[in-house]
């Protein structure tokens, strides 16, 4: 353990405040690590397919919504995006262009369109972010059981402060 200032408080596990708060700055740039090298990795794989990163983004958004069951429409994928209505057209003309995605009926209101990913953006998925999956896959096997319900339990709280962030700051129009 580092050196105390006078009155500093020791938790349970004899951790003192000022050492929690470095041990959380650690933490917290190790998270920025993993944003860098993640959006790094995105724009490299989206250069290499001539694909830009909102294209990217765009049909990540649709594969997510349809694997909890829902849809987008092209409003709410732009609303998701934070684009304009033009610019969500613009998108979906391109990506509908590369086969990758296509506006249809939805199933449940036929009066409404919805965007369906294509199964060569999901074979194109597949190939460029596998190799990232399996390394990601091998860091956590080297996590027993309960460490990885632990990063399970932190990497989703993480993701729920951060839509609240996102959130707060869209209110505040920032």
């Amino acid at each position: 353990m580092g050196e105390q200032r006078p009155g500093a408080r020791e938790d349970a596990a004899g951790v003192t405040g000022d050492d929690a708060r470095a041990s959380t700055l650690r933490v917290l740039q190790a998270l920025q690590r993993v944003t860098t090298e993640t959006d790094r990795y995105v724009e490299q794989v989206g250069a290499a397919h001539a694909t830009a990163r909102t294209d990217l983004s765009a049909v990540a958004a649709v594969v997510e919504a349809e694997g909890r069951g829902d849809e987008h429409s092209p409003g709410s994928l732009g609303r998701h995006l934070n684009l304009s209505s033009p610019a969500t057209s613009a998108l979906l003309d391109r990506l509908e262009r590369a086969g990758h995605v296509r506006r249809v009926r939805s199933t449940t209101d036929r009066r409404r369109v919805v965007v369906e990913v294509t199964d060569t953006a999901r074979d194109l998925g597949r190939s460029v972010f596998t190799p990232l999956a399996s390394e990601l896959a091998g860091v956590l096997d080297g996590y027993d059981a309960q460490e990885r319900a632990l990063l399970e339990r932190f990497l989703g709280e993480a993701g729920d402060a951060i839509d609240r962030s996102r959130r707060r700051g869209a209110r505040r129009g920032s």
